[in-house]
């Protein structure tokens, strides 16, 4: 990858679609460092994460970024399981890893606000933060008034909140070798690249990451499965979601793909399921 040039097709991208560094650091969530120095070639080899998450908010594709500098795929991957599968989706949440409940008790602690409060107004914003309609400063000052507190970092908090899922990580490790993998998740933005940085999450050759404060669309809406299949590049019946919702994954199935719950209160059992799904054809 050419740096420099990177950096200049990025600028031209950028003021095509009339937007400052600002606005686009905003909508891609990086730091404004971050993007000015990827525009300067000032990064050797940025993050492919980093670079699609960039292009998203551009309203583009990876290609239509780069163009002879993009990544090429392999047209055929190594493994196709039983059921046809050739492409498998996963969440972070409750399935790469632990649920941030955590997070809560701890502002309740530091706040003297129940935790049931604190986690009420955070269901009441979370979905428009996700979505990318809600600018995470302005949640974190939301949150920082009901509790009473001068300010607060919700991201940091959740950082801290999190724990991988070892057997899940294991499992996508093992994925990865045989198919072409993505990450599909609600989430708010910048935590994705946060979570890579802290090793909270596998640090893999993922094909695509879908992250819904990027596209704008949260699971269970379909907006988000059209551009996560777009994105995948293979036919509905070819993809498994690996999800630790219910109604995530009957909105998946509803778009012909193949899906399997995941419960995080028994890692075990629910890896066995996804190596049996994913297990080859003769």
């Amino acid at each position: 990858m050419d740096e420099v040039g990177l950096g200049k097709s990025l600028q031209t991208a950028r003021k095509k679609a009339g937007l400052t560094q600002q606005q686009l650091r905003q909508q891609a969530g990086l730091s404004y460092s971050t993007l000015a120095k990827i525009e300067r070639g000032a990064i050797k080899s940025p993050s492919i994460f980093t670079i699609q998450n960039i292009a998203a908010a551009l309203g583009l594709s990876l290609n239509e970024l780069m163009g002879d500098m993009a990544p090429k795929l392999p047209g055929t991957p190594k493994r196709r399981s039983k059921s046809g599968v050739r492409f498998v989706y996963f969440d972070i949440n409750g399935c790469l890893v632990r649920f941030f409940h955590r997070a809560f008790t701890r502002l309740a602690a530091e706040s003297g606000v129940p935790a049931d409060l604190i986690e009420s107004t955070f269901w009441h914003y979370n979905d428009a933060v996700c979505q990318g309609e809600m600018p995470l400063k302005e949640f974190n000052q939301i949150l920082a008034d009901r509790l009473h507190l001068p300010d607060l970092d919700w991201a940091e908090y959740y950082l801290e909140a999190v724990e991988p899922i070892t057997e899940m990580r294991e499992l996508v490790a093992w994925a990865a070798e045989h198919y072409h993998i993505g990450l599909l998740s609600n989430i708010m933005p910048g935590l994705v690249d946060a979570m890579m940085e802290r090793d909270l999450l596998p640090k893999l050759k993922y094909t695509t990451i879908i992250d819904s404060s990027i596209v704008h669309a949260i699971k269970p809406e379909a907006a988000i499965y059209q551009v996560a299949q777009e994105k995948a590049g293979v036919a509905p019946e070819e993809i498994l979601l690996v999800d630790d919702s219910r109604t995530n994954i009957m909105a998946a199935e509803h778009m012909g793909w193949h899906v399997l719950w995941f419960d995080d209160y028994r890692p075990e059992e629910s890896t066995a399921h996804v190596r049996k799904a994913l297990e080859p054809a003769a």
